[in-house]
């Protein structure tokens, strides 16, 4: 099967968003990843890399008036969740013969072919994940959703777009994190939708959408070739809220940002250490395309991160 994917981030999941592209060319025999990159930076340091298999949307070239009405009463963030949806209907109008396409989140990364993932689609027309939170983050399915909007899947189909087409418009007019009002974003949003919409999947595979709040859930244990959540094979992790603080460890020592997570010996080995050592890959190549990148630039906000963060940090060695 030839895959279809899209994403966006800014100069700030650089890094992450070139480990992406790695797991997937890693894990998938054939695939287009279309990439909005949300600032010139990003645009320029992928286009000298010319990473195979991708097409780069200038975010001058996407923008329609809706979404240039909106982005300056918006964060940066919110900004990228408005346009999750436009950037699908994008890749749709652009890629017709693609059938499906899926949006990722720039910071998953693919341990194995997501060909399950597609199986349980099978010919509805819309897939979404399950946040499936451990019980010790279920309460946090009040304020961030059912469902997390890490990958999800649409057909080129009417009940596709007719989701689609909804969904942007609620994004247009509102995407803000605020959960005494319910709203998180983009994602909310997908609460109801096995109900509103049509041919909706909700997928039941454990090693689609395994991620900080719910990896304790399961066993993690690895075979000669793959990784296992339960009897699963992992297909891919949502590296949620890991940050890198700064140059001298880049390469080496992640952290993660907080947010009461911890993690056994097992799971750092198997899913955390694939990824830093991705990262850092990452790194240098990054700084290999641009001077900034290799002289000091530094995308992440350090003090934000090290004040914020400071107690409970994960140290990924």
């Amino acid at each position: 099967m030839k895959y279809t994917f899209c994403t966006l981030f800014d100069k700030n999941y650089l890094y992450k968003g070139l480990a992406l592209h790695d797991s997937l060319s890693a894990h998938c025999e054939a695939f287009t990843l279309w990439i909005l990159c949300m600032d010139d930076t990003t645009f320029t340091v992928l286009s000298k890399l010319k990473l195979p298999n991708t097409r780069l949307i200038p975010l001058e070239r996407f923008e329609d008036d809706a979404l240039r009405g909106v982005r300056q009463n918006r964060t940066l963030a919110e900004y990228c969740w408005t346009c999750t949806a436009p950037l699908l209907l994008h890749v749709m109008e652009r890629e017709p013969q693609a059938g499906c396409i899926a949006y990722l989140d720039a910071d998953l990364f693919f341990f194995n072919d997501p060909q399950p993932i597609y199986d349980e689609l099978a010919d509805n027309s819309i897939l979404i994940i399950p946040h499936r939170f451990s019980p010790e983050y279920q309460a946090w399915e009040q304020t961030s959703g059912i469902y997390n909007v890490s990958m999800i899947v649409f057909r080129d189909d009417r009940a596709g777009r007719e989701c689609l087409n909804w969904w942007k418009a609620q994004c247009l007019a509102a995407c803000y994190l605020d959960p005494a009002t319910g709203q998180c974003g983009d994602q909310k949003y997908l609460d109801d939708w096995t109900i509103r919409f049509r041919n909706v999947s909700v997928l039941q595979h454990k090693g689609g959408g395994l991620a900080p709040w719910n990896i304790s859930n399961y066993d993690l244990h690895a075979s000669a070739d793959s990784t296992w959540v339960n009897d699963d094979e992992l297909i891919f992790y949502h590296f949620h809220s890991l940050q890198i603080v700064n140059r001298q460890i880049l390469g080496l020592r992640p952290y993660l940002a907080s947010k009461g997570y911890k993690f056994t010996q097992q799971q750092r080995r198997l899913v955390y250490a694939p990824y830093a050592r991705a990262l850092g890959n990452a790194i240098q190549r990054a700084g290999q395309a641009h001077y900034g990148f290799a002289h000091g630039y530094a995308p992440f906000h350090w003090r934000d991160v090290l004040r914020a963060f400071r107690l409970g940090n994960l140290v990924l060695a």
